[in-house]
């Protein structure tokens, strides 16, 4: 799927991804209608089809637009009408965008689900600001689920996005924490079904954690501290510095999808945000990769 640069390009979009998002619902929505919790109650009235409200958010972060209310009114009511002839006001929409949280859940899983197991991963986390740290006082949104956090760049107010991605940079697992988890703490339940190498960086090491994945047949290679012994081995440190692939995806999914942005006036908003711009980088065609990995072979090209 092409990043679209013309109203034409456009159309051709939409529909596709309306067809992806389409056939999905098929098997998805019947039964999760069926697993509802609680009383069946009426829902307000919506003339937008739930597929069409998930194409409209994921389409807005694979174009790369910066400003959602501007592409709402400016492209979609103004040249694609056609395509979403029930379509509602800005306004209308926000109110609704909420309705479609669970099913971008469940597709982001779907098309995590597609990824190739290739036997060689990098794991990593990035921080996800929702206020400057001058306003952490006043905020408000996300008063009892954000909390202070602090990587390499500094301190921050927020949540931590923990991401694994093969070497063909296609998402394996993702994770989200308050920012004041450990890095460590998610990572057998990312990588539970995944055997083969992990990469990651210093923040990783425990000796713990090593040996559990070890056991189920992933070895945990991470950079070493300055008062550790080198044990690696060549093949394994030439991997390591290959790791910086997942920092390029990071710089994607924050510089042209909009995951890091922290203008959210709502936790639903937030979640919206996150999932779609999760989703739009599964669909990426130029993903970062490492090359000169051979995985049949398990040479490298120096």
């Amino acid at each position: 799927m092409k990043i679209i640069n013309n109203n034409q390009d456009n159309v051709t979009l939409l529909t596709e991804l309306f067809v992806e998002v389409s056939e999905f619902m098929k098997t998805f929505k019947p039964v999760f209608e069926k697993y509802l919790i609680g009383e069946k109650r009426q829902r307000p009235f919506c003339r937008l089809d739930i597929c069409e409200i998930m194409t409209i958010l994921i389409a807005f972060q694979i174009i790369g637009a910066q400003n959602f209310k501007q592409y709402y009114n400016d492209i979609i009511l103004q040249y694609h009408r056609a395509e979403f002839p029930d379509w509602v006001s800005y306004q209308r929409f926000v109110e609704i965008a909420p309705i479609a949280i669970i099913p971008l859940a469940i597709f982001l899983k779907f098309r995590i689900e597609i990824s190739e197991k290739t036997g060689l991963y990098v794991i990593d986390s990035t921080s996800l600001c929702v206020c400057e740290n001058i306003r952490i006082p006043r905020h408000k949104v996300f008063k009892d689920m954000a909390q202070r956090g602090k990587t390499s760049a500094g301190w921050f107010y927020g949540f931590r996005l923990h991401l694994v991605i093969n070497h063909l940079g296609e998402l394996m697992a993702v994770h989200i924490t308050a920012g004041n988890i450990d890095d460590r703490i998610p990572v057998s339940a990312m990588v539970r079904e995944l055997t083969g190498k992990l990469l990651g960086d210093k923040g990783y090491i425990k000796k713990v954690l090593a040996r559990e994945l070890f056991e189920q047949g992933l070895e945990f290679i991470t950079t070493i501290k300055k008062n550790m012994k080198q044990s690696l081995s060549v093949y394994d440190r030439i991997l390591l510095r290959k790791r910086a692939i997942i920092e390029t995806a990071d710089d994607l999914l924050k510089n042209h999808f909009q995951v890091g942005h922290s203008r959210h006036r709502s936790s639903a908003g937030f979640m919206n945000n996150v999932l779609t711009a999760l989703i739009a980088y599964t669909f990426y065609p130029t993903k970062p990769e490492m090359r000169g990995v051979d995985m049949q072979y398990a040479v490298i090209a120096i």
